[in-house]
């Protein structure tokens, strides 16, 4: 009789360390990934309660995973758990819908249409500038107000074609939105969501108002029609009245609309926030960015073929990303047994590809804590696995909208190099909160100087 093959398994923490786990998942999962990494290596078997993940911590790992063996692979924890607030949108949903889903937006997102956008994106990035401006030595600001409405108001003007400046509790609805999604992780589920918790009843309230808003934006739109072509609420109102049922139709739509305003600032306003911190921290870099951002643009407002020649900023913003990307963790679930770097992974398991610890990993990043804009210089030659470095994800969920976000950011980036400088307030500890992105915890508070 022929033996079973011995299937190799992860090393990981005993389950005698689950109250402990249990305690860093709930306040410190930063932490938590760079230990799990630190004490047993690029794979490693984690059990919190009834839950077991496999955590993977290797370019070749996150490429088998999110790419060669995608599809034995669905959305997985948080995402999940997110879904009773964000529904089935293009962030949580899997299988034919998600495919349907990203067959509606992509068309908007392509490189030519993105380019038409350039005027739109410097407008609002002009508009930030300027308000802050207004700001010169006085009290700080909380940066990070500043950029959501930002980046709100890229959102609403390039892909929907409306105005989301009245809509000013969006982006506290989503921080609520959040905060349930990891509440729910975190408790495993275990704790009902009818119980009248504070956080709770705070959600309910934020689904209510994000739901008014997206209903709000879509009868607009129904009442004033657009060719399909033209942004992504019409795309949306036209591949959702295909749907036999009306009903499922016009919860398809809420879904879709509340998951595009949260990816499509959330992300680009906290890699804004995470490298204005990391500027202030280094003046030489602020001091070259200042430079760059003269020689390329003078006087004037930035255009699309400025682009290209923001080298520095673009650098500049690669390597926050790096340090602090705004996806800091990518969760799935397999499907079927699978192997992942030799190591057995059994059907229904808890996969997760941690980019905030890939990005640190020392075999693949020299100094890997220290923030050194110069790794990404384009001259410069690396043998870097190409999997090292996953700001947007990869694979066929790569982030649809990370053209737009990397214009964004370059734009405003450059702006307020030229203009401002942003000093974060003495004393204040900025920490990084772990939620479905990586946001600086509580704001960012800067005072606002002209540039020396």
């Amino acid at each position: 009789m022929t033996a079973a093959p011995v299937r190799r398994v992860p090393p990981g923490p005993p389950r005698r360390a689950t109250f402990g786990l249990l305690k860093q998942l709930a306040t410190d999962r930063l932490t938590l990934m760079s230990s799990a990494r630190d004490d047993y290596g690029d794979a490693v078997k984690v059990s919190i309660g009834p839950k077991t993940m496999y955590i993977f911590n290797h370019p070749d790992h996150a490429k088998h995973v999110l790419a060669d063996n995608s599809a034995n692979y669905h959305k997985g924890i948080g995402y999940v758990e997110a879904r009773r607030a964000l529904g089935d949108g293009l962030l949580t949903s899997d299988g034919e819908l998600w495919k349907e889903q990203r067959r509606t937006i992509q068309p908007v997102f392509t490189h030519k249409r993105i380019a038409a956008q350039a005027d739109v994106v410097v407008e609002e990035a002009v508009k930030l500038a300027a308000r802050l401006r207004t700001r010169e030595g006085g009290p700080p600001v909380d940066v990070l107000d500043e950029l959501t409405g930002f980046t709100l108001g890229v959102l609403g003007r390039t892909l929907l074609d409306a105005d989301l400046d009245a809509f000013e509790s969006v982006g506290h609805s989503f921080e609520a939105v959040q905060d349930q999604a990891m509440f729910e992780m975190e408790s495993m589920g275990m704790v009902p969501t009818w119980l009248p918790l504070p956080k709770q009843r705070r959600f309910r309230r934020a689904r209510k108002d994000l739901h008014r808003i997206v209903d709000l934006l879509i009868q607009q739109r129904l009442d004033n029609p657009r060719d399909p072509a033209d942004d992504v609420l019409s795309r949306l109102i036209q591949s959702t009245g295909r749907e036999g049922d009306a009903k499922v139709g016009a919860q398809r739509r809420r879904d879709e609309l509340i998951t595009l305003l949260l990816a499509g600032h959330e992300t680009t306003a906290s890699t804004v926030g995470w490298a204005l911190h990391l500027i202030d921290d280094h003046p030489q870099v602020a001091a070259r960015l200042h430079a760059e951002a003269v020689e390329v643009l003078g006087d004037r407002s930035p255009e699309l073929e400025d682009l290209r020649k923001l080298r520095y900023t673009t650098m500049v913003l690669e390597e926050a990303m790096r340090l602090y990307p705004p996806v800091w963790i990518l969760t799935r679930k397999a499907v079927a047994d699978d192997e992942v770097g030799g190591y057995h992974v059994p059907a229904g398991a808890d996969v997760l590809i941690c980019p905030y610890t890939l990005h640190r990993h020392p075999a693949f990043w020299d100094e890997p804590t220290r923030f050194d804009p110069e790794r990404f210089d384009p001259d410069r030659t690396t043998t870097r696995p190409r999997y090292a470095y996953l700001p947007f994800g990869a694979g066929p969920r790569f982030c649809v909208g990370s053209h737009l976000g990397m214009m964004e950011a370059s734009f405003v980036i450059a702006l307020l190099a030229r203009d401002l400088r942003l000093t974060k307030v003495p004393g204040y500890e900025v920490v990084a909160e772990p939620m479905l992105s990586l946001r600086v915890r509580g704001g960012l508070p800067m005072t606002v100087h002209p540039a020396a």
